[in-house]
C-alpha cells in the first residue's frame, strides 16, 4: 500500500519534468518503486544523450525528491 501511494507521488513528480524531456526528443518511464529507491529508464534522445547523467541528477532525481522526500536513491536502468 505505502508503496503504491509513492508510485502515484513519482508519477506526478514525473509528469512535472516529462514536458522537458519530450521538448527534447526524449522521455522518462518508471520501472520500479522499492522502499526509498526509484529505478527510472530514459526513451527516446535521452537514452544516449551525452548529458544524460546531469538530467538525471540535476532534473529527475531534484524533481522526485521535492515531491516525495521519502525517496533516497534513484537510479537508472537500461
Amino acid at each position: 500500500m505505502i508503496e503504491d501511494n509513492l508510485t502515484k507521488q513519482v508519477e506526478k513528480a514525473l509528469a512535472e519534468i516529462r514536458p522537458y524531456l519530450i521538448k527534447d526528443g526524449g522521455d522518462v518511464d518508471l520501472v520500479s518503486v522499492e522502499q526509498d529507491t526509484v529505478s527510472i529508464k530514459f526513451l527516446g534522445a535521452c537514452t544516449d544523450c551525452s548529458i544524460n547523467k546531469m538530467t538525471l541528477v540535476t532534473g529527475v532525481e531534484a524533481t522526485i525528491k521535492q515531491h516525495v522526500p521519502e525517496i533516497k536513491n534513484v537510479i537508472l536502468v537500461k
